[in-house]
């Protein structure tokens, strides 16, 4: 009977070790990818600086300014000023939807004191 149990712990000893070396490996990999993904994440966020620095270079105002001038005979595009731009309270905003009349009340039939249906 002994030997069996010693045979029983064994064969658990060895699963067990069997199981903690898959789950090693495993949890090594998951690992390497989460690296993986965040020098992915860092790669695209060097590449969005360097997009948002380009996109602020080419939207200077003297540049487009220029741009402009050079080819106002294609674009017919004219110079901005403040004055043509409007205050907010300028704005019309469009009148709200009035809500639709659901249950209506016929009072032309109605007698004083009575309740409506």
């Amino acid at each position: 009977m002994k030997s069996v149990i010693y045979v029983l712990t064994a064969l658990g000893v060895i699963g067990l070790a069997f199981w903690a070396y898959r789950e090693n490996y495993a949890t090594q990999a998951v690992l390497n990818q989460t690296d993986r993904l965040h020098a992915e994440i860092r790669a695209s966020h060097a590449r969005l600086a360097v997009l948002r620095a380009e996109w602020a270079y080419l939207n200077r105002p003297d540049r487009l300014r220029d741009l402009a001038e050079i080819n106002f005979e294609r674009l017919q595009l004219l110079p901005l000023h403040p004055d043509q731009f409007g205050q907010a309270d300028e704005v019309q905003y469009p009148a709200p939807d009035l809500l639709p009349i659901t249950d209506p009340v016929d009072v032309s039939t109605m007698n004083a004191g009575e309740e409506p249906l």
